[in-house]
């Protein structure tokens, strides 16, 4: 069935190639599935009205998840061991964005992910709200699937 309508990004699950645990695939926002080429340009003696552009590297953007904190996680452990004893394992990740029905729409393969960076939301006395882990992650690169 083709879907004639633009995607709604809020039905979706991250899938770690490293944790079994069904907490690990929620996650509050995905955001940095971005690729881009770098442009390398080169001057010709003689032409002085352009410069050849040519691309060169292709670059991925870092990927942010967000969620609330959970106190056992197979993820969490993951980050604590890679930024605090710096034992680090990549992982493979899947990002699935779901219709309506549960299908996917859109599957990310993410390749070689490591922790760069782990933060956690301001603890506040005066409100009761939800503590948010950030994870940064660093990647070598994406595949589409659908």
């Amino acid at each position: 069935m083709i879907d004639y309508y633009p995607a709604l990004g809020f039905y979706y699950k991250v899938q770690f190639s490293i944790s079994p645990n069904k907490n690990d695939i929620r996650f509050q926002s995905v955001s940095g599935l971005s690729v881009s080429c770098e442009v390398e340009t080169h001057r010709e003696g003689g032409e002085n009205r352009f410069e050849h552009k040519l691309p060169g590297r292709t670059q991925y953007a870092d990927l942010t998840l967000k969620r609330g904190m959970f106190t056992d996680s197979v993820i969490t452990r993951w980050c604590q061991a890679a930024l605090t004893a710096r034992i680090y394992v990549p992982a493979d990740i899947v990002i699935t964005l779901m219709n309506e029905k549960g299908e996917p729409l859109r599957v990310w393969n993410v390749f070689w992910a490591f922790p760069k960076k782990w933060e956690f939301s301001d603890l506040k006395s005066e409100e009761s709200s939800i503590v948010v882990e950030t994870l940064e992650l660093s990647y070598r690169y994406f595949t589409l699937i659908l």
